[in-house]
């Protein structure tokens, strides 16, 4: 049998994420298979790295917590293909040993939605969309 929590508790994990780790988060899109966890070291190569907004994330309801804010990077850092993403708790520190969430990245059906898994560098390019679900329901 499994566990299961209600949605007060289910939100309340979930919104942990955010205070736990910051409100000061740095966003890497990258190229390539993405490490076996977050303390592995960082793989592939940085397409876009995006100073996430200072309230980065939704409140939690229902059980799941959406992006808040516009994610956006005006200029990209590379060229080639999206294929994961790390999330860094601050932006002074960030040096690929601070992740605390990563994650597949593309058009649909991965865990964060990009306008286009095509990078050029100088090019914009947007997330539109990243929700945390909550297990245990």
């Amino acid at each position: 049998m499994a566990i299961q929590m209600n949605v007060t508790t289910r939100n309340a994990r979930l919104d942990a994420v955010e205070s736990t780790n910051g409100t000061s988060c740095a966003l890497e899109i990258r190229t390539g298979a993405q490490p076996a966890n977050c303390a592995a070291a960082s793989s592939g190569t940085i397409l876009a790295t995006i100073n996430l907004p200072t309230d980065w994330m939704a409140a939690a309801a229902s059980g799941s917590k959406a992006i808040a804010g516009t994610w956006q990077d005006a200029s990209a850092d590379g060229t080639g293909t999206a294929a994961h993403f790390r999330i860094y708790n601050s932006q002074a520190t960030k040096d690929g040993t601070t992740c605390f969430m990563q994650g597949s990245v593309g058009t649909s059906a991965t865990d964060m939605i990009v306008d286009s898994v095509s990078f050029t560098a100088g090019q914009q390019f947007n997330v539109t969309a990243f929700t945390l679900t909550d297990g245990n329901a």
